[in-house]
């Protein structure tokens, strides 16, 4: 296809294509699909290898979330029977962080719910990181902790934190249907903080909840142009007694090419399969891997995870390797400008506009950033229960959703 000949040469110059090209890829057929998972396999292999990287969440603080997104178990008002409990403890945290490291994860994710931190909540993690850090060493720590206020984000970058999650979800156009107390500007507005404080930026996306191609294509390129060094590509479980509880819109056929899409908008940036892949990917989940470079380890906020020891069988079984500790994750080009000088957020943290700012008029400018619970969207994580048969868009299939019971917040060992 031209299309994916022009969007290949496009992906390794690092340069951005078009809306019209990005959407073709969203509207491709079955038929074309294995097609459109090779090329942009080779955009993956030219800036990150055959590498995986794993990453490992620990949810310091479970439900009871004063904000109302509506894909997220933890929201307001949600029934969904998940686990709910206040601060860990920097020991039990830093415990429950030892066994992703032990499986192999070298960036463990701090998550709590909440709209944002207080200034005593970010001591609180800064303790929990110096605790996880004394224990292992060499490990990336992630903070993901909401809405930050003005000086916030660069006392997490002195108590140790590595980097900033505050994923922007959907499009700014549809993002008030699906939350009313915050705006997509809050959350814009938490990424550059990060940026600013010279955190690396994590911001990411949630498909599922019946947004259009032109709303998935927006997002993509507004993250483009927040320039974060790590893309999580989310999938919507909808748990009961959530609103979204009756949004099951995805086929493993569409995830694919969503993340393929992905790929060529943001080619030499870390894009993370993150929350859903076992539940809408499946058997799929391998063919992934040639899009992503970044994947959760085990169990994630509120909902199971398939086994750690699945998915490292799943990584070598497929040809990759997991990404050791000693390596960088990002392409040189883009870690030696992050690692020479604190960024000043937007895409001039990154060298050349054709790495990290939008190349044509039509790209978004973000404005501003938001809620709480993110690193995957809490409402998106799932355990991969066995599939006799094949699900369709819009078929309900709860049976795929196991609330998380072990780990973090439990007596349980957690699953890594």
């Amino acid at each position: 296809m031209d299309l994916l000949n022009t969007l290949v040469d496009k992906g390794l110059r690092r340069e951005l294509p078009t809306r019209d090209e990005a959407l073709a890829v969203l509207a491709t057929s079955d038929d074309e699909l294995l097609d459109v998972v090779a090329a942009a396999g080779k955009v993956r292999r030219k800036w990150f290898g055959r590498r995986v990287k794993l990453n490992y969440l620990v949810n310091l603080k479970s439900g009871l979330c004063p904000e109302d997104c509506s894909y997220c178990s933890q929201r307001l008002g949600s029934k969904a029977e998940i686990l709910k409990y206040t601060w860990l403890k920097p020991e039990e945290a830093s415990q429950a962080a030892a066994a992703g490291v032990a499986g192999g994860a070298k960036r463990v994710c701090l998550v709590a719910s909440g709209r944002g931190p207080t200034d005593r909540d970010v001591d609180r993690v800064g303790k929990t990181i110096a605790a996880i850090k004394e224990q292992n060493e060499g490990v990336e720590v992630c903070a993901c902790l909401g809405l930050l206020s003005d000086g916030q984000a660069e006392r997490l970058k002195d108590a140790g934190a590595d980097a900033y999650n505050h994923n922007l979800n959907t499009s700014e156009a549809t993002y008030g249907q699906i939350t009313k107390t915050h705006t997509y500007a809050d959350r814009v507005d938490t990424v550059q903080k990060a940026h600013a404080a010279g955190l690396s930026a994590c911001s990411g996306l949630i498909a599922g909840m019946g947004e259009s191609d032109e709303d998935l294509v927006d997002v993509v390129y507004s993250l483009r142009g927040l320039d974060p060094d790590s893309v999580p590509v989310n999938f919507l479980i909808p748990f009961e007694g959530t609103p979204l509880a009756k949004e099951w819109n995805l086929t493993p056929q569409r995830a694919l090419r969503i993340l393929a899409m992905v790929r060529f908008v943001c080619p030499d940036v870390e894009v993370r399969l993150a929350g859903g892949r076992e539940v809408h990917l499946r058997s799929m989940q391998p063919l992934a891997l040639h899009l992503v470079n970044s994947i959760f380890l085990g169990d994630y906020l509120t909902s199971e995870g398939q086994a750690g020891q699945a998915d490292l069988d799943m990584i070598a079984d497929a040809g990759f390797e997991v990404e050791g500790a000693g390596t960088s994750t990002l392409p040189a080009h883009r870690s030696d400008v992050a690692e020479a000088s604190a960024p000043t957020g937007g895409c001039g943290s990154h060298a050349g506009a054709s790495v990290c700012g939008p190349a044509d008029s039509t790209a978004d400018s973000p404005a501003g950033a938001g809620c709480g619970s993110a690193c995957g969207g809490c409402s998106g994580h799932a355990e991969a229960a066995p599939v006799p048969v094949r699900a369709e868009a819009g078929e309900v299939r709860s049976d795929l959703v196991a609330v998380r019971r072990r780990g973090a917040g439990t007596d349980i060992a957690p699953n890594a």
